[in-house]
C-alpha cells in the first residue's frame, strides 16, 4: 500500500479511539504480538499510526 506523503499520523491513544474505541494498550499488545499489522511508525520513543493504514484496517474488519 503506497503512503501519501501528507498522511495524517496519530498517536496510539488517538488511533485506538479512531478505529473503534479500543484502548491504547490494546494497540500496544497488537504491535507486540503482531496480531494485526498496523505498520506503526517509530519516531524516537513515540509510536504513530498512519490514518490510511487505520482506514484500511477498518475496511478489512467490515468485510468479516
Amino acid at each position: 500500500m503506497p503512503f501519501d506523503n501528507h498522511d495524517t499520523l496519530m498517536n496510539r491513544k488517538e488511533a485506538a479511539k479512531y478505529i473503534g474505541g479500543f484502548s491504547h494498550g490494546t494497540l500496544a499488545v497488537w504491535d507486540c504480538t503482531k496480531r494485526y499489522d498496523l505498520k506503526p511508525v517509530k519516531i524516537g520513543r513515540s509510536v504513530r499510526y498512519r490514518k490510511s493504514v487505520l482506514d484500511a484496517f477498518i475496511a478489512g474488519q467490515e468485510t468479516r
